[in-house]
């Protein structure tokens, strides 16, 4: 019996440590400020080839750092960002509302805008006042660089 209530114990104090850690990574990630929540869909097929699906989407927070956005996964214990994107090499397509199975796998007030990141399409799905930051972002380019905004 005493050994049951440990192992439960155990348990649970595990469970509440990893929970604190997701909050606490959460929270460094954000201290620098410039942070949105964006999902990311990457290497998804272009636009014209497929009809878009829920599948592959990926919930986390992305943070400007000078000429790149760096994305993290929400759901992951690595300090460094699973995704760059630099500003001179993404050029974006489209923008749209999510559809079908699409609409249960992102936030609800989601816009998905289609971008192509060094020849590979990729899609991020974000709030439309974050959106309005990402094109701003965009186009505040430094003389010189290309920029391509839809």
């Amino acid at each position: 019996m005493a050994l049951a209530l440990v192992l439960c114990g155990t348990f649970v104090g595990l469970v509440v440590l990893a929970l604190f850690v997701f909050g606490l990574r959460r929270r460094l990630i954000q201290r620098s400020g410039g942070t949105f929540d964006c999902s990311l869909r990457w290497e998804v097929l272009a636009p014209q080839d497929a009809e878009p699906t829920g599948k592959g989407w990926s919930y986390g927070i992305a943070r400007y750092r000078g000429d790149r956005v760096e994305w993290f996964r929400v759901f992951s214990y690595a300090p460094r960002p699973r995704r760059l994107l630099e500003r001179e090499a993404v050029e974006v397509l489209h923008r749209r509302v999510p559809e079908g199975e699409e609409e249960l796998a992102l936030l609800s007030d989601a816009v998905v805008l289609a971008c192509r990141h060094r020849g590979t399409h990729v899609e991020l799905a974000m709030s439309e006042d974050a959106l309005t930051g990402f094109l701003a972002w965009l186009e505040a380019a430094p003389p010189g660089q290309r920029v391509n905004v839809a």
